[in-house]
């Protein structure tokens, strides 16, 4: 092991100093018919339950946790259904298997905001199927009727007595497991819908919680990646005779997108790593700077000779736009934009033999272990993931790209590697959110009802650089390579010319009744790789809807929250959050003097979001002095939980309103840390308001809805204290 300062965080991991009943770690091993390890004794029904004879119930949790609550979330669901106390569930990360696929996405992975949604039922009846087998033992046992046991609090009750559930798990486990369960009722209800502090907060907050930055194993070496400075160009040649030279270097390896300077520590191979001579071909992203990028969209959407792909078309589409009382048009754009995660991208690869162990915080085990599979020429079952906690996520870390570098550092080095990206690497080589240029059009009747609704929208997409990465790492291991590698390509042709990629419609024309609505969008592709973002395309969608549909209401000389009323009258939950923002903000009351209220709504991953922000202007500065914001995402199962995600989504979009923006000059991206891609401070954070949406509907997306309308808000409101309509992001003042 390399010898190291003990830090305190260190220092807390290593005594395991937790204070709670809730302990996570990971599943270490895969049987053949469930995803965990078995216990000797233990009752396993499933694969995401087993209860121990000492009365200890473990939980294999099938999503990732990067901070959204999900971890708490089903969690609940379990203790509902079993009658335990969530804070006595050992929760721990499940590591690849069948039965953890998320059933919607079809895949091992966690995004989308669909966690609880896809999750809700089957982890419910997972557990009510648990506690049946065990009031069934119970009853044999016990020789009492079912019908007159009481389960509460992990242990079976009847006649006075009390029993744990530990006590019946040998003979639960010689019995048939029943099926299909009956669950609870919402009248029944003692756990979902209950507030309560989140069930990682003590490690977190006492830095025992492990992340995957946190991994160790013996004999573990660091690796840093030298990479071009215009993302996709190819290694020409290297020179790494000084690096080698350097303190604690053991290794420098070539890969596919750079070189690898291998040391006994991280900082040894930094330093190492900035005296390679590399030598880089030129892509054709090297031709692009964001001028040139701006114009190329404007000059695409000015060209109607591009019609690009249909995204939807309604009624007459387009056709009757020119016979409305109010036609309206306005142009609207949106940057790229980085993740900026807090915990940089980070893999830990251990080989042995012909197995490798892959340690990481990842939105995707599936991806990862594939990853693992393809770049390192490994058998799918000689590859073991330990998922760990994700210091945020926010889309990035579900590619493979990271394990790919260390994979293929370790194979060929024989080394067990940590590869660690600086914040620099981090903000250089994203997978961004694309960037995009927008012309909105509409027609309103003298009445204020719109009528027509034409978007036609010109940039890069989303789904074929991600395909480019998934198709590699998610396709069978039996497929030859060359084959993967060209059916990975085919993304960009079919995204181009034939299907318009669903993100780029996002949320750009739903939530309004107008009758008449076509979108397109025109590919544009400097070349810059993207990928998903908080939000996806809801986050740039709904800054040009609600931006123009404001622009549509002061045109009609409507007042905005009561023309966004008369125009969504087939949308029940996107109005109930609008009108329940409206009476909590005090829409329409007196504000302090050079304050002014914005107003968007907007629907995304199922939920409904209204916002209002409170602004003013100080000059050429936008002070955003209060978000009030209502959300209806259908049945809440912990709602500090939904409070804290639609807070944080407000506070990340903010950054991105006011500061984010990626700009390149020949190709290279000019934002490296924080200083220059800046993050919303604590001094400059507004008060937040959130309020829920009384609903007994199936749960829906939490993690992400809460972003997309904190932009147009604040943009509406800045239009009130200001006067100018800013239709660019990030907001600026001229």
């Amino acid at each position: 092991m390399n010898k190291t300062s003990l830090t305190r965080r260190r220092f807390l991991l290593s005594t395991g100093a937790i204070a709670t009943g809730l302990i996570v770690g990971c599943s270490t091993a895969t049987a053949k018919t469930k995803g965990y390890a078995g216990i000797a004794g233990a009752f396993e029904p499933n694969s995401f339950i087993q209860i121990t004879a000492d009365n200890q119930v473990i939980f294999y949790l099938p999503s990732s946790e990067m901070g959204q609550g999900i971890l708490d979330g089903l969690t609940t669901l379990v203790a509902e259904e079993l009658r335990v106390d969530p804070t006595a569930i050992d929760v721990r990360h499940a590591s690849l298997h069948e039965d953890y696929k998320n059933p919607e996405m079809g895949m091992q992975g966690t995004g989308g905001s669909n966690a609880t949604r896809a999750q809700f039922l089957p982890i419910r009846q997972a557990a009510a199927d648990t506690a049946a087998a065990i009031r069934n033992a119970a009853a044999r046992q016990l020789n009492q009727p079912v019908d007159k046991l009481l389960l509460a609090n992990g242990h079976v009750t009847v006649d006075g007595q009390r029993y744990g559930f530990g006590d019946f798990v040998a003979l639960a486990s010689t019995m048939p497991i029943p099926e299909n369960s009956p669950l609870r009722s919402p009248e029944q209800f003692d756990q979902i819908g209950r507030e309560r502090p989140r069930l990682d907060t003590l490690a977190k907050s006492t830095g025992t919680a492990i992340f995957g930055i946190d991994a160790e194993v013996e004999n573990l070496y660091r690796a840093v990646v030298v990479r071009s400075p215009v993302l996709g160009a190819a290694l020409q040649s290297f020179d790494a005779s000084v690096a080698l030279k350097q303190s604690g270097v053991v290794d420098v390896v070539e890969l596919r997108n750079g070189v690898a300077v291998v040391a006994q520590s991280y900082w040894q191979a930094r330093k190492a790593a900035a005296a390679v001579q590399l030598v880089w071909d030129t892509p054709e992203l090297a031709s692009w700077s964001s001028d040139s990028i701006y114009k190329g969209f404007t000059e695409t959407l000015n060209d109607q000779s591009q019609k690009g792909l249909e995204c939807c078309e309604e009624g007459e589409g387009d056709k009757l736009l020119d016979q409305a009382q109010h036609v309206v048009e306005a142009d609207y754009y949106a940057p790229y934009l980085a993740h900026a995660t807090m915990e940089p991208l980070n893999c830990t690869v251990a080989v042995e033999g012909d197995s490798c162990a892959v340690y990481l915080g990842t939105q995707s085990v599936q991806a990862s272990a594939g990853a693992a599979v393809y770049y390192g020429d490994f058998d799918a079952d000689k590859v073991k993931v330990h998922p760990a906690f994700l210091g945020g996520g926010f889309g990035r870390r579900g590619l493979g790209d990271d394990v790919a570098e260390a994979v293929v550092i370790a194979k060929k080095t024989g080394r067990n590697i940590q590869v660690v990206w600086s914040r620099e690497d981090d903000m250089s080589n994203d997978f961004y959110r694309p960037a995009a240029l927008v012309r909105m059009q509409a027609g309103v009747s003298a009445q204020g009802v719109i009528e027509t609704w034409a978007v036609r929208r010109v940039g890069p997409n989303v789904m074929d650089h991600v395909l480019d990465q998934w198709v590699d790492v998610l396709a069978p291991d039996y497929l030859n390579k060359g084959f993967v590698d060209w059916l990975s390509k085919l993304g960009r042709p079919l995204f181009k010319r034939f299907i318009a990629d669903p993100s780029s419609a996002d949320g750009i024309y739903a939530d309004y009744d107008a009758p008449n609505k076509t979108v397109r969008h025109v590919t544009q592709d400097p070349g810059l790789r993207t990928g998903f973002w908080r939000s996806v395309g809801h986050s740039s969608n709904a800054f040009f809807k609600e931006s123009f549909i404001d622009e549509l209401a002061q045109r009609a000389g409507i007042d905005e929250l009561q023309f966004r009323l008369a125009n969504m009258q087939n949308n029940p939950r996107l109005t109930k959050a609008t009108e329940m923002v409206a009476a909590k903000a005090g829409w329409g009351k007196p504000l302090p003097e050079g304050h002014f209220h914005g107003l968007a709504s907007h629907s995304s991953f199922g939920s409904a979001v209204a916002q209002i922000a409170e602004v003013s202007v100080e000059g050429a500065k936008i002070v955003v002095h209060k978000v009030t914001a209502a959300i209806d995402c259908g049945m809440v199962v912990n709602p500090g939980i939904v409070r804290d995600q639609v807070e944080g989504g407000i506070m990340y979009g903010l950054t991105a309103a006011l500061f984010g923006e990626i700009t390149l000059v020949d190709g290279v991206v000019q934002q490296s840390n924080f200083h220059n891609y800046p993050i919303l401070r604590m001094a400059d954070a507004p008060e937040v308001e959130v309020y829920i949406v009384d609903s007994q509907e199936h749960p829906e997306g939490v993690g992400e809805p809460g972003l997309p309308p904190l932009a147009p808000a604040v943009a509406n409101a800045v239009f009130k204290a200001s006067g100018q309509r800013l239709r660019n992001l990030p907001l600026r003042l001229s």
